[in-house]
């Protein structure tokens, strides 16, 4: 990560952009992860982490951070509701809580929603004890600018033994319809013993002008207690995205997450599931749709560090035209993980000469006792199954659509809401359909 003079004056200029906003809470934490930011500057190409995937250069070249704004004229969040999934919708507008815009049908007695500056007077106690304790501040640019520069943010608490049966779906619009924008936001989110929690964020932009958005989050799924996370990555646009997201678990707890990524124009998305508990079980599946001159990079981590734990990872994408994508997966075996069953799978279609695809999943393993397995396979389509298909009398696009539609398909295992999965089902369908 880059130290020169150019790298310090361009840090000077991120840092006065945020200059008038209101920064209350985590003060402290604030100014030490500012200290890591200035020394660390945005990735260069000499950044292994950041080699395939050229977001400091990008920003560097088309981000004008002195005319950043938060203003927005969104009036209605309609036409990117999800239709179908009935949730309580926690909005954010240019990385700003909108208590106008948001509606919580939630009871309070059993979860909590609301603004993290809020939660930070009214839930010190508990918010102390999550906030920051995860996020790798120290060694990553952009986890330590979120750190030092988060807006608003959301906060959600499960009470124990609690079972929320509709989502929570937190909306994402970013409005660059006047000028760029710059959203820093953070979740925090605690979903306490023997307790339930869906989450869906969704991300959306409008205008022409640059988006970068770069967001943080800490999930806590505490002994026995269930998480369903998905992201929808659909920011049509001038978009860049930066995703870091830690989900801790407990004993016995089970977390299953999904990743769709549709659009934007440059995504990086960093999962990181620590298992810190025996009998845990983690699901974590992921999809990208690409087309154009898009760009998704995941990077996962999955980190056993206590016996008697299973996890399972599965990322398929699909890429046309100039598209490129992006998988760097690790498990980590800790010594003391025995009887770690940990499976891991990356596959990918390339549709066209100039789609790229770079894969590299990997395995640390300290233990002796366990059952671990990664593997990545990149190819086309399956002519003799497009030729069947034709020679039934199906038209070559509809054929080609059915054949990446049951390719797909099986990402959708983690997801359990039966109306979300209905509308992932018809996005995935119609993308393939009406774009490849």
């Amino acid at each position: 990560m880059g130290n020169t003079a150019v790298d310090i004056d361009l840090n000077k200029e991120i840092v006065s952009s945020f200059s008038g906003q209101d920064f209350s809470g985590a003060i402290d934490s604030r100014e030490l992860a500012l200290m890591h930011f200035q020394k660390l500057g945005l990735p260069t190409n000499k950044s292994e982490e950041y080699r395939f995937t050229p977001i400091g250069k990008n920003l560097s070249k088309n981000f004008t951070w002195k005319t950043v704004s938060t203003e927005s004229t969104i009036g209605s969040i309609e036409p990117f509701l999800m239709e179908g999934v009935e949730a309580s919708v926690v909005v954010l507008v240019n990385g700003i809580y909108s208590s106008k815009l948001s509606h919580i049908k939630h009871d309070k007695n059993e979860i909590t929603v609301m603004s993290l500056t809020d939660a930070f007077k009214t839930h010190e106690a508990i918010v102390a004890q999550y906030f920051g304790k995860n996020l790798p501040t120290e060694s990553d640019s952009f986890v330590a600018m979120n750190s030092a520069f988060w807006q608003s943010g959301v906060f959600i608490h499960v009470k124990e033994n609690t079972n929320v049966e509709k989502p929570v779906l937190i909306l994402h619009v970013n409005d660059a319809q006047n000028a760029q924008v710059n959203s820093q936001t953070r979740l925090l989110a605690i979903v306490e013993k023997n307790s339930s929690l869906s989450v869906i964020e969704k991300f959306e932009s409008v205008g022409d002008n640059y988006v970068f958005h770069n967001f943080c989050e800490e999930i806590a799924v505490k002994e026995n207690a269930r998480l369903e996370y998905c992201k929808v990555q659909n920011d049509a646009g001038k978009s860049i995205q930066v995703a870091n997201t830690v989900i801790h678990q407990s004993a016995t707890s089970k977390v299953d997450t999904f990743t769709l990524t549709l659009d934007g124009e440059m995504v990086r998305n960093n999962l990181t599931i620590v298992i810190d508990g025996e009998n845990c079980e983690s699901h974590f599946h992921g999809l990208y749709l690409l087309k154009g001159n898009t760009l998704a990079d995941n990077h996962t981590v999955v980190d056993h560090k206590k016996p008697n734990s299973f996890s399972n990872e599965l990322y398929k994408g699909i890429m046309d035209g100039n598209a490129k994508g992006v998988f760097n997966g690790k498990i980590f075996v800790r010594p003391h993980a025995q009887k770690t069953n940990a499976f891991q799978s990356n596959r990918n279609i390339l549709l066209s000469d100039s789609a790229t695809v770079n894969t590299k999943p990997q395995l640390e393993i300290w233990a002796d006792d366990v059952k671990c397995s990664h593997g990545c396979t990149s190819g086309q389509l399956d002519e003799e199954a497009l030729f069947y298909l034709r020679s039934r009398g199906i038209p070559a696009d509809t054929a080609k659509a059915m054949l990446l539609y049951a390719f797909a398909l099986d990402v959708l295992a983690p997801v359990k809401n039966e109306s979300l999965k209905t509308y992932l089902d018809k996005l995935i369908s119609d993308r393939l359909h009406k774009n490849f």
